[in-house]
């Protein structure tokens, strides 16, 4: 599913203009990646959390060559889905 057919199916579901469901749905995932930026916890009841977690540094292999290669500690976004959406999708 893309942004696209979410913005349809809500269009669809409410009657409100394609454009103007959009742009909400635009800006709510603007402010989600703003608040992650600035290395909040997202929790959406029901739904689940997005969280920024760090990865330790490490060191890793090219499959090709079997050459050691460190990889540096990095930051990554995390999804913990809730309890209703886990009882919904089994």
């Amino acid at each position: 599913m893309r942004k696209r057919d979410i913005v349809l199916k809500i269009s669809q579901e409410t009657g409100i203009k394609q454009i103007v469901v959009k742009e909400v749905v635009q800006r709510t995932f603007d402010a989600i990646l703003s608040a992650l930026q600035d290395g909040k916890r997202i929790e959406l009841r029901n739904f689940g959390v997005f969280q920024v977690k760090k990865r330790k540094r490490r060191i890793g292999r090219n499959p090709k060559t079997g050459q050691v290669v460190p990889v540096p500690e990095r930051q990554t976004v995390v999804f913990k889905p809730g309890l209703e959406m886990k009882q919904n999708i089994k």
